[in-house]
């Protein structure tokens, strides 16, 4: 096991670099997330990157503060998460700050505006991206249930336009009964 000073150390660096180099809001640092917890420092697992995912989005808050406080806390427990809520708080304060202070130098150059045209269509293939990952790994556990509810859930929220909070907590509800009716089963 390393020693909690090496670990909080990585978790800081880690959550830094996420934060300083994502640009497009919260979908998009879940892939940034997800290569570097799961599939290059092997913190977590797929099933637990899904889950941090959920709560990350059913939580108020930023979706990158809100994983880095699942992750900071299943790593290292509060120092965890005050570790990693540092490192991802920083950079966009920092970037916020030293924007708001150009802000008149910025708010009219084209450059600028086409730079910024151009990241947006960046955004929606990394959201792409994630949405097919996720979803294929949910089709590869052969898991039906969740990929049912997923279908359900897509065609409420395009098909019938349901508001995404009655979505959020219908599927909270049934994952605790889903969870509750497993254990059951196993007893």
């Amino acid at each position: 096991m390393e020693r909690k000073e090496t670990l909080l150390k990585k978790i800081f660096l880690s959550t830094l670099y996420l934060s300083a180099f994502t640009f497009g809001g919260g979908y998009v640092i879940v892939t940034l997330m997800k290569k570097q917890f799961v599939d290059e420092l092997h913190w977590i697992d797929e099933e637990e990157m899904l889950d941090l995912v959920a709560i990350a989005q059913s939580s108020p808050g930023a979706i990158a503060v809100n994983g880095a406080i699942v992750v900071g806390y299943k790593l290292a427990g509060i120092a965890g998460v005050l570790t990693a809520v540092l490192g991802t708080v920083i950079p966009p304060f920092l970037i916020i700050a030293a924007v708001s202070a150009c802000y008149q130098a910025f708010r009219n150059n084209q450059l600028v505006a086409w730079m910024l045209e151009g990241m947006q269509a960046g955004v929606g293939a990394v959201i792409a991206s994630v949405t097919f990952e996720m979803a294929s790994g949910i089709a590869k556990e052969k898991n039906k249930i969740s990929f049912v509810i997923m279908a359900v859930v897509f065609a409420a929220s395009v098909i019938w336009q349901i508001n995404t909070i009655y979505m959020i907590l219908a599927c909270g509800l049934l994952g605790i009964l889903l969870t509750f009716w497993k254990r059951r089963r196993k007893q």
